[in-house]
């Protein structure tokens, strides 16, 4: 297990996973900031005060509330936006794997777009749960890490599987291997909590999990 991580992080920075990551944190970045600039259009242009200073203030306010929740919301839109490229990553990882780097079916651009919505509700679900658990000293952390740990493994390694096999068969495989997914989906929650790093969580996830499939499809059976 601590091979194939050390080996999928490394691989992020390798220019196919890397572009990957580079167009994922553009369009992010630019979703938010039309965003952005939409509300502050909407409210600069219907909320105006008599008083120019209540405008300065709004203005201010509105300004640091955005960048605040806008931070917030990165990591998680970039799940979202990272769910249409996934699959090139994917590619890309299953190349470099022995022992012959097989190359999986590409999934279709309704599948990839049902994937990202998912990553969406499941990153969405996540940090809500984040939110309201933080009101539970003690139980906050622990159960952060295991949804993102369940979640986030299950999404990625259903990704990988599903290149090779059809649905119904990807989900067999994870149920039969779910105690394994799992403890891989750990450093995937991990890097999800470090800050600018939890840019690159969708690109190792898919890079990790694309490992773990090989080799659990490579393993004799029981």
């Amino acid at each position: 297990m601590f091979e194939d991580v050390s080996a999928a992080f490394n691989q992020v920075w390798t220019p196919p996973l890397r572009a990957v990551l580079f167009k994922t944190v553009g369009l992010t970045l630019a979703l938010l900031a039309l965003a952005w600039l939409g509300i502050e259009y909407g409210v600069a242009h219907w909320v105006v005060f008599e008083r120019p200073w209540l405008n300065t203030l709004m203005s201010w306010l509105l300004g640091v509330g955005l960048f605040l929740l806008f931070a917030y919301l990165l990591a998680p839109i970039s799940l979202i936006t990272a769910g249409l490229f996934l699959d090139e990553a994917a590619e890309a990882v299953e190349r470099s794997l022995p022992p012959d780097g097989a190359v999986g079916r590409p999934i279709s651009t309704w599948t990839s777009a049902v994937v990202a919505a998912r990553f969406g509700l499941v990153s969405l679900g996540v940090n809500v749960a984040a939110l309201a658990l933080l009101l539970v000293p003690g139980v906050n952390i622990a159960a952060f890490f295991a949804a993102n740990a369940y979640l986030m493994s299950r999404e990625y390694f259903e990704l990988a599987a599903m290149r090779f096999r059809g649905v119904d068969e990807a989900h067999a495989l994870r149920r039969a291997n779910a105690l394994t997914i799992f403890l891989y989906g750990l450093p995937i929650a991990a890097v999800l909590t470090v800050p600018v790093l939890n840019l690159t969580t969708p690109v190792f996830g898919v890079a990790l999990m694309t490992r773990l499939h090989r080799r659990l499809s490579s393993a004799p059976p029981p």
